[in-house]
């Protein structure tokens, strides 16, 4: 057996390494087309240390990034060539191909950069924060009572930005000698400002129904994808009405550790195909598209599990309810929205259509939910929160200046090139 498990590992090694070296030469035929960038153009840089299919937390950020670039021209520096790959082909924000740290540092010589902005907590984040005199900021890619909201990872950056009044409490219980005040900065949901895509469907009557499951987790206390124990049943009862119509959009990610849990996708997959084989009119919907935001404002409810769409619901100001974990070691921070939300048990996922329709007309529930979208967000209006975010970078350019002035005497003291570069294999 134990043969048997390290031939399968030598060959998985093999594939990625064969699909690496295909996406380097993807990558450099495709940089070999565009022009070079101008030295001393960039301020701000977005560090992309993923592949593929972490790719949903760059995409999020594309049109706020791009607001931004608008006054301080952003870059975004990608150390994979498979997340390379991608970037250049969504085409949304300039790419820098920087796989080994010889490559990075060589590309920041030539750059201006004041402001690193971070999505997520990949451990090859270290090789960035090896460099300073500017600012490494933490941005996320979304707003979730989740305990990776709470890792002390947040204490390896200058400053965090947040989305509200929810994330500093949760930080404060949790994270020991962490200045709140000083290191995060409210900006509310910037994406909220840029929801983006057109309906797949033509509305009707029907109550829009979007489930937005999370992928099973790879460990007990991150057990909160619900496909395997509510999707199915729930998806099932939704099909029967003819009366809601279901938009189906799965985490990325699901069925990586848990092959029955990919099975579970699948079969909910199949089962909205046939649905609208047998009625065309139903046009249920199975989203795995790069935009998010045509079905966080269009759906009338949304059942979600414990993930960062609750939070990208909780932006809009609509009703959604959230999917209880059966696993009881799957960690459920109860301070905050999940203290009043409205929960979706297992054995209540066959009811679910009498589950939405108590979501929908009770009015203590339409209450509680403004209630807590303050609490989360802060103000919520158009516009609102672009302009908190570009103001926070702003605030962070202004003291980038006051810095560089009380330094001028100095020479830079950047750190030297003789250190192993790790992780550098996909280069």
């Amino acid at each position: 057996m134990g043969i048997v498990s390290d031939s399968r590992k030598a060959v998985t090694l093999i594939r990625k390494a064969v699909a690496s070296r295909s996406a380097v030469g993807d990558v450099r035929r495709a940089l070999a087309t565009r022009p070079p960038h101008p030295p001393g153009r960039f301020r701000v840089a977005v560090y992309f240390a993923d592949g593929a299919v972490n790719m949903y937390q760059m995409r999020q950020w594309y049109k706020p990034l791009a607001d931004l670039a608008a006054r301080w021209p952003v870059v975004v520096l990608s150390r994979s060539a498979i997340g390379a790959r991608a970037l250049l082909a969504d085409d949304a924000l300039p790419v820098a191909f920087v796989p080994t740290v010889r490559d990075l540092e060589a590309y920041l010589s030539t750059q201006d950069i004041r402001v690193v902005l971070y999505v997520n907590q990949n451990t090859r984040n270290f090789q960035m924060f090896r460099y300073g005199r500017r600012w490494h900021v933490f941005i996320n890619h979304g707003e979730s009572d989740k305990m990776y909201m709470t890792t002390n990872q947040f204490k390896a950056y200058d400053y965090a930005f947040v989305a509200g009044d929810a994330a500093r409490e949760r930080l404060s219980r949790v994270l020991w000698d962490y200045d709140i005040e000083r290191r995060t900065i409210e900006i509310g949901r910037p994406q909220a400002d840029h929801y983006s895509g057109a309906l797949p469907y033509t509305p009707d009557d029907r109550t829009v129904v979007l489930y937005a499951p999370t992928w099973e987790g790879d460990r007990p206390s991150a057990h909160y994808g619900s496909i395997l124990t509510h999707g199915e049943a729930l998806v099932d009862a939704l099909v029967a009405t003819g009366r809601h119509r279901v938009v189906y959009r799965p985490h990325p990610r699901s069925g990586v550790v848990d092959s029955a849990y990919g099975a579970a996708n699948r079969r909910i997959i199949a089962a909205l195909a046939a649905a609208n084989s047998a009625d065309p009119a139903a046009q249920h919907v199975f989203d795995d598209g790069p935009e998010l935001g045509w079905q966080l404002s269009a759906a009338d409810v949304a059942v979600v599990d414990i993930s960062a769409m609750v939070y990208d619901r909780l932006a809009a100001d609509k009703p959604l309810m959230i999917t209880r974990p059966v696993d009881p070691a799957a960690l459920i921070d109860t301070h905050g929205y999940l203290s009043a939300c409205e929960w979706l048990t297992a054995a209540a996922a066959p009811g679910i259509v009498g589950e939405i329709d108590r979501v929908l007309s009770d009015p203590d529930a339409v209450s509680r939910l403004a209630t807590w979208v303050r609490h989360y967000f802060g103000d919520t209006s158009p516009g609102a929160a672009t302009a908190r975010f570009q103001d926070a970078v702003g605030t962070l350019m202004a003291d980038w200046e006051t810095w560089h002035a009380r330094a001028a005497a100095d020479e830079p003291q950047e750190p030297d090139t003789d250190e192993a570069e790790l992780d550098d294999a996909d280069a």
